[in-house]
Order: C-alpha cells, then sequence, then structure tokens
C-alpha cells in the first residue's frame, strides 16, 4: 500500500470518528430540548404539574416563568425569550396579537376562573350585594387586590366592585400588588384582614379562608388563553399546546380547581 493510500484511509477515519461526535452531539441537543413558557402566576402549580409530566413523557425540558400576565406580555413585547404566552386574561394576549408577535393561528382559550373574597381569619361567611359595607368588614385594615388596572385578577376585582356599586367606598382601603399571589400573600401573612384572589389560588392547609364568591355576572368572563410566540422555538411549542388541550393535562387542571373550556377538536 503506498503511503499516500495509507494516509487517506487514516484521514477518512477520523471523519468518520468527527461524523460520529458531530451526531451523538445533535442527538444530545435533540433530547435536551427546552421550551420557555411565560405564564400568569395563578397557574404555578397546576401548571408545574403539566410541565412534569410533559418533560417526563416527552423528554422536553419545560422552563416556566411565572408573573402577572401584564408584567410578562410587556417582557415578551421587549424582546424576552419566551417560547409560549398563558395569560390570565384575553386583553393581554390581544396586545401581542396586535403586534404580531403571535403564531399565525392565534391564542386557545384554554381554562377559566372563579373570583373570592379571602381572610386569614375564622370569618363569616359573606353575601356579596350592593348592601354589603365591606369597608366595615375591613374593620380599619386593607382589602389586598392584585393592581386594578393592570392585572388580570385586579381588573376583574375592580369591575366586580364597581358591578356591586362597592368601588367607590372601598377604593380608598386597597393594598394593591404586582401579581394575585402577592395579594394572597398579603392575606395570608396578615397584613391585611381581606383580599381578591381566584378560587384556585385558595389550597387546602393554607391559613385563608373564603368568605364570599362574586357573582360572575358581576365581571367579565375569566379565561386563560395560551399562545406560541411568533419568534420563539415554535415546533415545540406546538407540541406542548397540543399536550395543554389532552385528557391528561386536562386533569390536572381540574384537579387543581379550574374550569377547562372544552373544543370539538380536543383530544
Amino acid at each position: 500500500m503506498s503511503m499516500i493510500a495509507h494516509l487517506f484511509r487514516i484521514y477518512l477515519t477520523k471523519a468518520q470518528i468527527a461524523l460520529v461526535i458531530f451526531l451523538l452531539c445533535l442527538g444530545n441537543i435533540a433530547n435536551a430540548a427546552s421550551l420557555t413558557v411565560f405564564a400568569a402566576a395563578s397557574l404555578k402549580e397546576a401548571l408545574e404539574d403539566v410541565a412534569d409530566r410533559y418533560q417526563t413523557q416527552n423528554g422536553t425540558k419545560v422552563v416556566l416563568s411565572f408573573a402577572g400576565s401584564s408584567i410578562l406580555a410587556r417582557q415578551i413585547e421587549l424582546g424576552a425569550p419566551a417560547d409560549i404566552f398563558f395569560s390570565a386574561n384575553v386583553a393581554w394576549m390581544d396586545v401581542l396579537g396586535q403586534n404580531q408577535l403571535l403564531v399565525d393561528e392565534g391564542p386557545v382559550n384554554l381554562l377559566s376562573n372563579r373570583l373570592v373574597l379571602v381572610s386569614n381569619r375564622d370569618a363569616a361567611a359573606v353575601d356579596l350585594t350592593s348592601e354589603t359595607d365591606l369597608v366595615a368588614l375591613l374593620e380599619g385594615g386593607r382589602l389586598a387586590m392584585a393592581l386594578v388596572d393592570a392585572v388580570p385578577a385586579g381588573i376583574y376585582g375592580k369591575a366586580a366592585l364597581h358591578s356591586l356599586k362597592l368601588w367607590q367606598d372601598v377604593a380608598p382601603h386597597v393594598a394593591q400588588t404586582d401579581n394575585v399571589r402577592a395579594a394572597l400573600a398579603l392575606v395570608t401573612r396578615g397584613e391585611v384582614p381581606l383580599g381578591i384572589v381566584y378560587a384556585t389560588d385558595v389550597v387546602d392547609g393554607m391559613d385563608v379562608s373564603i368568605v364570599a364568591s362574586f357573582p360572575p355576572e358581576t365581571h367579565p368572563e375569566i379565561v386563560y388563553p395560551v399562545a406560541a410566540i411568533a419568534e420563539g422555538n415554535v415546533v415545540e411549542a406546538r407540541a406542548f399546546l397540543s399536550f395543554l388541550r389532552t385528557d391528561d393535562a386536562k386533569d390536572v387542571f381540574r384537579a387543581h380547581g379550574f374550569q377547562v373550556i372544552e373544543r370539538a377538536d380536543d383530544g
């Protein structure tokens, strides 16, 4: 065998080894696929459970970022690297849609919720009507709410109080927070006597009780839309969105107290 032929064989062997290593690296990258989901704070426990199931079944790492929907929408507008936005109301999803930041098929309305009044005391149930003296129930304290002009839970709460003709009197006594979980925390820590949160925020073992539910007709319907971000990992996002509409994921959301909005093409 000539020296040139021998060197050529060595070169091919090294090239083949390099190709194998390259393909293995690609395989590792595929196996380590990840997805970033920006989601409303009220979805935290439920979406963590859903993401764990999805990761176990598909091997895709799901990175979850929770905050108020308004904060997350603004971050996405500024170029934050999100693949999916899961909002607690339609309005903030529409903002991203109007700015052409969503995939062409747009959002899916997936979940709904209830709005409740909570207390950290052994308080009696309250019947919320236009005759309710909410200020007196505060006993000199404040009413915790998420930002009433920006965060969905606060927007819904303000609308409900307006509808009941209670807003004008109670507005000076409201303590506003960045998101609904922060409002709940004020009640849990005893810093305020009452707060307005979602029913799903109150879980067993928590030092908070529901003292009243707001009539659904007093506020806009509480809807959680979810959509893929156009500049994100659209392929992985669509796969996760499909999983959210499976019976497996729906069962998790229901177990956490959410109502699932059914669609004819859900599977």
